[in-house]
């Protein structure tokens, strides 16, 4: 008896090791961030890494996704799109594989332990290198993906994240071991439950493939009329192929994907470059006053006018609470 009890408690010795080395991963990534950013708001200290820093919950906040992995040290948050919903915490990541307009909610922050975060941006090309010097076969039948998805934060991924992050007191160095790690954290990532999710990105016969080409000229063109039967033509795809593989990777309908980047970029040219809501909305492609209205209020909750003053009337509020 005394024997077996000595051989599993022997046994566990690895176990609490690996438990020890996430622990002190996670408590040095808060203390590098929040050692990085002293004052709430975002940074890109090295080429391809950005930082993120909030003491207080936020409401909901309109963007658009990047190609990236998104890692929170502190804090949790939950990001939707379309009618699909993901929430994560420094126990899991959140990959996104394509430019898409997400509305994010950050849950958890305080003055105390404010939310901190970080994001990788993932090279299309660097990612197809890596796959193919690894021989990666994805274990899966290709099918469509979301663009966006939430898995657990395991142990060598973490580590890989860490070293990237310690990076920021050898800036000297940086340019050297940025892509060494950044590779090592894409091919850990292509062995983990991802796998597929990031194949399909530069896979070029693949459906995604396909739509991510669709998305860079939506993106590009997004004043133009939407004529979705020209792009599917275009893609080699029938029209209802299109909606079905577009909408299986966005969550969103072509126009929806069109409506949405219409009306985020007539909210930053109202807010940046003090247009009035007409011109605004005619800049991004809509010549009825009335239909913008009616679909800015749909969005983002407010008119206009209303909403511009609100988010200036925020960011004053913000400045003045600022610690000089």
């Amino acid at each position: 008896m005394s024997e077996a009890v000595a051989i599993d408690s022997v046994s566990l010795y690895p176990m609490e090791r690996e438990v020890h080395r996430v622990q002190a991963n996670r408590s040095e990534l808060v203390e590098r961030i929040t050692r990085a950013v002293r004052e709430d708001g975002r940074t890109a200290p090295l080429k391809g890494l950005y930082l993120h820093r909030e003491s207080s919950p936020k409401g909901l906040v309109h963007g658009v996704s990047s190609t990236a992995l998104c890692v929170i040290a502190q804090g949790s948050k939950e990001v939707f799109l379309g009618d699909d919903r993901y929430q994560y915490d420094p126990m899991y990541y959140l990959l996104a594989t394509a430019e898409l307009p997400i509305v994010s909610h950050i849950l958890e922050a305080s003055p105390e332990r404010p939310y901190l975060s970080l994001s990788i941006r993932l090279d299309p090309i660097l990612v197809g290198s890596v796959m193919v010097e690894a021989g990666h076969i994805s274990s899966r039948s290709p099918v469509n993906a979301r663009a966006i998805n939430v898995s657990p934060l395991e142990a060598g991924l973490l580590d890989a994240v860490v070293r990237l992050v310690r990076l920021l007191d050898t800036p000297t160095e940086a340019p050297f071991l940025i892509p060494l790690i950044t590779r090592e954290i894409i091919y850990r990532l292509l062995k983990g439950d991802q796998d597929d999710r990031l194949c399909h990105i530069v896979l070029h016969e693949s459906h995604t493939h396909r739509i991510a080409r669709a998305i860079q000229q939506l993106r590009k063109e997004f004043d133009q009329p939407l004529r979705v039967e020209d792009i599917a033509q275009e893609l080699g795809m029938s029209v209802s192929s299109f909606h079905h593989h577009f909408k299986a990777v966005t969550a969103l309908s072509p126009l929806q994907f069109q409506k949405q980047i219409r009306l985020q970029e007539a909210r930053r040219l109202m807010l940046g470059e003090g247009l009035d809501a007409t011109s605004a909305g005619f800049r991004v492609g809509y010549n009825d006053a009335s239909h913008f209205n009616r679909e800015y209020k749909k969005l983002f909750g407010l008119p206009p006018l209303r909403d511009v003053e609100r988010l200036r009337e925020a960011a004053g509020a913000n400045a003045n609470e600022a610690p000089s």
